[in-house]
């Protein structure tokens, strides 16, 4: 993993606006034991992969950046308009140094995310040879996450946004985490031909996937151990719950 790591770049989502969260304080800069959430995921992204991080903020977008680079020497890029994770991925894509090969994504409100979980995914997605992976998980109750779809062969070959979503596919309990790793050429070729006719008209980064299924890439999925991990923080009780589990994590608590 040593001598690969200078060649792979971190972006992390976080322009999001938090509506959900009734406050006025911008989603990512909510705390958790006393830290902004969005700093644990700089943390993972930094063990990872050092300095290649980029950080795409938006919302209170000075004050986020402020605060991440008092102990942070990351690249700044700010998405001015809220069009989508895919468009926020677009937005740092002219960041991206020069020499990195494969680039990882990850949500600036998924805090307990591990850096083990991060490394299992590039370890897997180049050792298979893909252009993309995603993280996946299993859970009992999927309502308001995207559904993994697979083809007749069962492989992968699209995610579908809750909101996109039909009766039967509600059922299915494989979730996409929103965490991805690509070669950089293939996520610059397909990030250019995601639409926006979707329930949100938004430009959906899901949408990668499909694409890269169409076009026969190698596109696979590693399904993670821990649900928790990929816990999303989009309301209050999302935050007291990820506190809990930090908590336990940190042996606060027995």
């Amino acid at each position: 993993m040593q001598n690969i790591a200078g060649n792979i770049a971190v972006i992390i989502l976080a322009a999001g606006m938090g509506t959900r969260m009734k406050s006025g304080k911008a989603k990512v800069l909510h705390e958790i034991l006393g830290k902004p959430m969005v700093m644990y995921v700089v943390e993972t992204a930094k063990r990872v992969v050092g300095n290649n991080v980029i950080l795409v903020v938006g919302n209170q977008a000075d004050k986020v950046r402020e605060i991440v680079a008092e102990n942070n020497e990351l690249i700044y890029v700010t998405q001015k308009d809220q069009l989508g994770t895919g468009h926020a991925v677009l937005c740092a894509l002219p960041y991206i140094p020069e020499h990195i090969e494969h680039v990882v994504i990850l949500c600036g409100d998924v805090p307990l995310l591990s850096s083990d979980t991060v490394i299992r995914l590039i370890d897997d997605h180049i050792k298979a040879k893909r252009d993309i992976s995603f993280l996946a998980v299993e859970v009992d109750n999927p309502t308001g996450y995207g559904r993994v779809i697979l083809d007749e062969d069962l492989h992968v070959s699209q995610i579908i946004e809750e909101a996109d979503t039909t009766d039967e596919q509600k059922r299915i309990k494989t979730i996409n985490t929103g965490i991805y790793c690509a070669k950089k050429e293939f996520l610059l070729n397909s990030l250019r031909k995601i639409k926006s006719d979707n329930a949100q008209s938004e430009l959906y980064l899901t949408d990668i996937v499909e694409i890269g299924h169409k076009e026969k890439k190698v596109v696979g999925v590693l399904v993670g151990r821990d649900y928790e991990e990929v816990i999303g923080v989009n309301t209050y009780q999302d935050l007291i719950t990820v506190e809990a589990i930090m908590h336990k994590r940190l042996g606060k608590i027995s």
